[in-house]
């Protein structure tokens, strides 16, 4: 089948992977000029990590990754532990392969060498998609400065500000969330040893606030994420802020995050705006479908929006070599993601009420009637995107 991609992100070059492994033409289109991705970590549960060893990259996440030992919730100011999600050997046991901290640059970096592999040419950048026909023949994609370009599928992989997926579903526009999220990275010879945490998920909940921190590269970086509500401001994965708010955002709290605070480059605070939207019922057209992002944005308190888009790539790509019509394929495809990608959605929403409440015990009280980690290796952990029956 000929088939374009439209978003070369993560989930697009994990559907163009799991599509060229099963014979099909693909060809991704990229507005960017240069493919890469932000400096930011990303998290990888066994969920998505069968299918990126499926595309051959085992290797590479050992070397590049960092296998934490679990998830720790702690108060934001004093460090009482909250609640623990084993992970590390307990996760492999478990659930058969590693959980994975990973740069985005790696893993995205890892994901074009491995659709590269598989067809050098697969991959266009500096091509930008301005909208889309489609008629009994096939669906076009309009292009800025260049050609339609046909094929017999269409997949929007093109996030939250998708054009194909104006195209599916009509105009809407993200929602903010009046959160806003800080990103930052610090080389760990920085910190004081006795201020490092230990190879965990830290996530320092607090009241309208809360941060995270893991370790990236080896164990070479620490990565923070600091999730508060603000007003509105616009929204930009590369916007630089002034380090004096990341300092006021985060005074009084435990020395940990203190230290990432006062020990990051000044010049290298980002923040961008989380926007949301509720999970569409449908997907797909006749010829055309999404994934990721443009159809399911997530907000980032379950680590599960890279990972909700590499299920969605592996998924599609079996459900289009069923013995179907195309058309019936992508109603199998988003029927059966549907429902698990709206539950990631609702309760990634409601992770952020539980991490930010204000009152200690009324937290402690909620952690405990919660139990995340019981939920989550009962639900989300154990889905394998490349056997599950797809009915």
């Amino acid at each position: 089948m000929d088939i374009v991609i439209v978003g070369a992100g993560i989930g697009g070059l994990a559907a163009a992977g799991c599509l060229l492994k099963r014979g099909h033409r693909v060809r991704v289109y990229e507005q960017a000029h240069e493919l890469g991705e932000v400096g930011a970590g990303v998290q990888m549960s066994a969920n998505a990590v069968k299918v990126l060893y499926h595309l051959g990259l085992k290797s590479q996440l050992d070397v590049a990754g960092v296998k934490p030992k679990a998830f720790e919730f702690r108060r934001f100011d004093s460090g009482e532990e909250l609640h623990r999600i084993p992970l590390g050997d307990a996760h492999l046991e478990r659930h058969g392969v590693p959980y994975y901290q990973v740069h985005r640059v790696d893993l995205h970096s890892q994901l074009l060498a491995a659709v590269r592999a598989l067809d050098p040419d697969a991959v266009a950048t500096g091509v930008r998609a301005t909208g889309v026909v489609e008629d009994e023949h096939g669906v076009a994609v309009q292009l800025d400065q260049r050609p339609a370009v046909r094929a017999e599928l269409l997949i929007g992989a093109d996030g939250i500000k998708s054009v194909v997926r104006r195209h599916v579903i009509g105009e809407d526009a993200p929602v903010f969330t009046g959160q806003v999220v800080w990103r930052c990275m610090v080389p760990v010879e920085r910190i004081p040893k006795d201020l490092l945490p230990d190879v965990v998920s830290s996530i320092f909940c607090g009241p309208n606030n809360h941060g995270v921190m893991y370790y990236l590269r080896g164990g070479s970086l620490l990565n923070f994420i600091g999730c508060v509500r603000r007003p509105w401001e616009e929204e930009s994965w590369t916007a630089c802020r002034p380090w004096n708010e990341l300092d006021e955002d985060y005074a009084g709290w435990h020395p940990m995050v203190r230290a990432v605070v006062e020990n990051v480059d000044k010049d290298q605070c980002y923040r961008w705006a989380l926007n949301n939207r509720k999970v569409a019922s449908n997907w797909s057209t006749r010829r055309t479908t999404l994934l990721g992002d443009a159809v399911h944005a997530t907000l980032p308190y379950m680590a599960q929006g890279a990972a909700m888009a590499i299920e969605d790539a592996a998924v599609l790509a079996r459900a289009i070599d069923l013995e179907v019509p195309l058309e019936q394929a992508l109603k199998i495809y988003q029927q059966h993601r549907v429902p698990r990608t709206s539950r990631v959605v609702d309760e990634s929403t409601e992770m952020a009420e539980l991490y930010q409440i204000t009152d200690a015990e009324a937290m402690r009280q909620a952690f405990a009637e919660r139990n995340i980690a019981r939920s989550r290796n009962e639900w989300l952990y154990p889905y394998d995107p490349l056997t599950v029956a797809l009915t």
